[in-house]
């Protein structure tokens, strides 16, 4: 760790006294994290083996793609509204869940008012009684809306980790009951009812803020951030929700079960390794931006983190995915594998540049955000319009076009926000890309000269990952990569590895 980049956590200590440290908080939200990944991933394992198909799966993922492009608007921007404040007070917190609450009600009922449309749209019947069950989720959501927010405000991740622990396992659980009783798609819809109303028990358990009535005086300043941040939801919305839409469409719903799952399971594995500390960020950042201090040290750090971790692991899942897919998931879902290839490395070009909807919001560029993300989605869905004239494999791929497209839309745009030296980031993305070429070598090796992806078993794929593993780990000790001191630092918050690190390799 040089002395010219202080450590993250330096950087971005709490508003409050009672704030928890930003690597506390990291563990807490990565406990959490994994803990819900570990129920959700192996859930969709056992529904997906044993219980229901490609087709079912697609018009279950039809549906919860129409519900959460009208859904991203249920938060009105109210988190970031709270963690950005300087000062909060009762008054306002009444003011936030008030409107959180009315809007939980419009999106409810603009989701349902979809049903039949979309129904006859896909030629569906069931799809409509999907979007009415996933209407009905919604009306849960300002339970959890508000006291997520100021959990986070406070950096109080502990209570995030019940919060998300406990809606997954009650999502896991009546998944996997109702589809072993039958419920086809209906099951994955019952389920997220399931969990959003855990969710909301849970979160008010924690820290209660329901407002004893609506508190609708002096709402301008909260409107009016909510209606532009919406704006901007909405749009990544279109871009990220649509492809599921569009693939059904044009191919059917057995394409969009097989390309929903690509997807899930890429977005799974990086929110394993590391989506769960992106929620520690806004308010750390926040804390910066309020003691006027620079972001280039923290962000620097940032993108070290995201690519020193994440791309070796979204390299591997590309390299595995053959075995992955018919070990885990079997036959009937082969061809998934190299859709969830192309998905993944996907994912490498976009996490080079993270918090892009984040950081703008802090440093007051909104509206030029509002502008790169409506590009963004057009330029998405046109691409995936065009890929899927090849199939879903020229959907997949078109990913991949879209990926170059959109660093190249927001490189200059956070460089003039943040104020990093591109020379000092294009060193942390060698240090990661050899670093992942380490990662993924036993694999390839492994292809090349003892068994090849489509006969591997799962002892084999797990040998050569360990050996991946220890290679990255030899890498990052080799180019002295900054993610290992963050990792270090991590470790050293959670008391038990504490007390078991050597003196040299605890943060000062």
């Amino acid at each position: 760790m040089t002395e010219t980049q202080p450590a993250l956590p330096d950087a971005v200590s709490g508003r409050e006294p009672a704030a928890m440290s930003v690597r506390g908080a990291a563990v807490w939200a990565m406990a959490g994290q994994y803990l819900a990944f570990a129920i959700q991933f192996v859930a969709s394992v056992v529904i997906s083996r044993y219980f229901l198909g490609p087709g079912e799966v697609g018009l279950f993922s039809i549906g919860m793609a129409t519900a959460l492009i009208v859904a991203v608007l249920q938060d009105f921007g109210l988190s970031r509204y709270i963690s950005g404040l300087s000062v909060l007070d009762h008054a306002e917190i009444s003011r936030c869940g008030s409107v959180a609450l009315l809007f939980s009600l419009v999106i409810a009922a603009i989701i349902a008012a979809t049903a039949w449309p979309m129904a006859g749209a896909y030629h569906e019947p069931r799809l409509a009684a999907i979007l009415l069950i996933l209407a009905s989720s919604y009306l849960f959501v300002p339970l959890s809306v508000v006291p997520m927010a100021l959990m986070a405000r406070a950096m109080q991740f502990r209570g995030h980790f019940a919060v998300n622990v406990c809606a997954a396992l009650a999502q896991g659980g009546v998944a996997v009951a109702l589809a072993a009783a039958g419920y086809s798609s209906f099951a994955l819809a019952w389920a997220t009812v399931a969990a959003a109303a855990v969710r909301g028990i849970v979160a008010q358990a924690m820290r209660p803020s329901w407002p004893r009535r609506l508190q609708l005086n002096g709402i301008g300043q909260v409107v009016g951030f909510g209606a532009r941040a919406s704006v901007l939801y909405l749009t990544g919305a279109l871009g990220t929700r649509t492809p599921d839409l569009i693939v059904g469409k044009m191919l059917g719903v057995t394409a969009v079960g097989l390309y929903s799952r690509a997807v899930s399971l890429s977005d799974q594995f990086r929110m394993l390794i590391a989506g769960a500390i992106g929620s520690v960020f806004f308010p750390a950042f926040a804390r910066i931006r309020d003691r006027g201090e620079p972001m280039a040290p923290a962000y620097l750090r940032v993108v070290a983190g995201y690519s020193g971790v994440v791309w070796p692991g979204m390299a591997g899942l590309a390299l595995a995915s053959e075995p992955i897919i018919r070990l885990l998931y079997g036959p009937a879902w082969l061809r998934t594998a190299p859709l969830l290839a192309m998905i993944a490395v996907t994912e490498v070009m976009l996490i080079a540049l993270p918090l892009v909807s984040d950081l703008p919001i802090l440093a007051g560029k909104l509206n030029q955000l509002l502008a790169r993300n409506l590009v963004d989605t057009v330029m998405s869905v046109v691409l995936l319009a065009v890929g899927t004239h090849w199939g879903v494999a020229g959907a997949a791929a078109s990913r991949l076009v879209y990926a170059v497209f959109w660093f190249a839309l927001y490189f200059r745009f956070m460089q003039r926000i943040v104020g990093f030296r591109v020379g000092s980031l294009l060193l942390i993305y060698l240090r990661s890309g050899l670093a992942s070429l380490a990662a993924i070598a036993p694999l390839a090796l492994t292809y090349a000269l003892w068994v090849p992806p489509e006969v591997m078993t799962f002892a084999q794929l797990l040998l050569a990952t360990g050996a991946g593993m220890g290679c990255w780990l030899v890498a990052l000790v080799v180019l002295r990569h900054p993610v290992l001191g963050e990792m270090l630092g991590v470790a050293a918050a959670i008391p038990l590895v504490h007390r078991c690190m050597p003196a040299r390799f605890r943060p000062a």
